[in-house]
């Protein structure tokens, strides 16, 4: 199982700055996710070759390995102009993948949940064109349900995967979007197992009401998609059903700490969750009940 530290609370810093802090708390690999210099959200990759030589430096000289790449693209809207922009993002993103020495890149589904009929349609557009390159660059892609992407729920998501019925797409189940990919953490990692390959670790809150409405803003009601990536314990989710669950299934992909909420303490909370998951693993001390509270 590859341990990975997803640097965006880092994203200001030079890649060899952000590859010796990951190797310094023990992580294994790093999952890039968009960052303003390389690929970033929704845009035109920015990296060059010599970015690209920079990155490879930093990995090398501090023995960190490049688990994954994240571009997040519009590769599934409505609008056809913007989809087939993001297309064209996507083969950059992938060839800077092959450049790189990345074999994985994970992505979100996109689109409009109140349009996602045509979202979907547009998805597999956009696969149609993309997958081919994928296989025959041999890259791995895993796929994530979001908050606000035509798919929001565990099960459905899945299933999509599945349809596309590919050896080198599977699927990414997040943490801290637990409450809109479901209810039972465990329920859904066993569902998802057959094509399971990543898992991003970070709390996050409920923000429901027992009449299901959401408490943190007004009126009720609202379809906003409220939630924010926290430290193990700042939040609700059942860690120990969650490492339960993927113990069960003998989960062996990536496992990426990816908490973006604490900028101002970005290597403290890289460390903390370090520790977290070490010790639900079992390779450290024993993870705490998901109510404890880590120090601020």
């Amino acid at each position: 199982m590859k341990i990975a530290l997803d640097p965006y609370m880092l994203r200001e810093r030079p890649f060899g700055e952000v590859c010796r802090i990951a190797a310094d708390i023990g992580y294994d690999s790093i999952e890039l996710s968009p960052r303003p210099d390389f690929i970033p959200f929704f845009v035109h990759p920015r990296a060059d070759r010599d970015k690209v030589r920079e990155f490879r430096t930093a990995l090398q000289e501090t023995g960190i390995e490049l688990a994954s790449i994240l571009p997040l693209y519009r590769w599934s809207s409505p609008d056809e102009d913007e989809r087939q922009a993001a297309v064209g993002y996507w083969k950059r993103a992938i060839q800077l993948a092959v450049d790189v020495g990345c074999t994985t890149m994970n992505s979100e589904f996109n689109g409009r949940p109140e349009q996602a009929a045509r979202s979907e349609a547009q998805f597999w557009r956009s696969m149609d064109e993309l997958l081919p390159i994928f296989e025959r660059e041999g890259i791995r892609l895993n796929l994530e349900a979001h908050p606000d992407d035509f798919i929001e729920r565990n099960r459905e998501a899945v299933d999509l995967v599945r349809g596309i019925d590919s050896p080198l797409v599977r699927y990414v189940f997040c943490a801290p979007h637990t409450y809109y990919l479901g209810d039972d953490i465990a329920a859904m990692i066993a569902y998802a197992a057959p094509v399971l390959a990543q898992v991003h670790i970070a709390d996050v809150l409920n923000h429901r009401a027992s009449s299901g409405n959401r408490y943190i803003i007004n009126p009720p009601g609202s379809a906003a998609r409220v939630h924010q990536h926290l430290d193990i314990g700042q939040g609700e989710v059942d860690f120990g059903a969650c490492f339960g669950a993927l113990k069960a299934i003998g989960f062996d992909g990536i496992l990426t700490s990816c908490v973006f909420a604490w900028e101002e303490r970005a290597v403290e909370s890289s460390r903390f969750m370090f520790e977290k998951i070490q010790g639900y693993l079992g390779n450290g001390a024993p993870g705490e009940p998901a109510s404890s509270k880590p120090a601020m």
